[in-house]
């Protein structure tokens, strides 16, 4: 944590990096529209479209951030985002 107190000097950049798994789903039916003294319906039945692993990149004491979005985690993945 003394690490974020520091100031922000561009010869030693802070990264930080976390990913995250997500289960990609998708509606299977419309919702229902709202009517008077009643909100719109939402039926919560979906069906899985897949997954996807988030790559995030962040130098806070920069304000930079990065964002990558791959089909699967392998380590050959995981390699190729911390090289990039």
């Amino acid at each position: 944590m003394d690490l974020y107190c520091l100031p922000y000097d561009p010869n030693i950049p802070l990264v930080c990096m976390d990913e995250q798994p997500r289960q990609l789903v998708k509606e299977t039916r419309r919702p229902l529209p709202a009517v008077p003294g009643s909100p719109h319906r939402v039926d919560y039945e979906y069906e899985r479209n897949g997954t996807a692993n988030i790559f995030m990149f962040v130098e806070p004491l920069a304000g930079w951030r990065h964002v990558s979005v791959r089909e699967r985690k392998t380590s050959v993945d995981w390699a190729h985002e911390i090289r990039a």
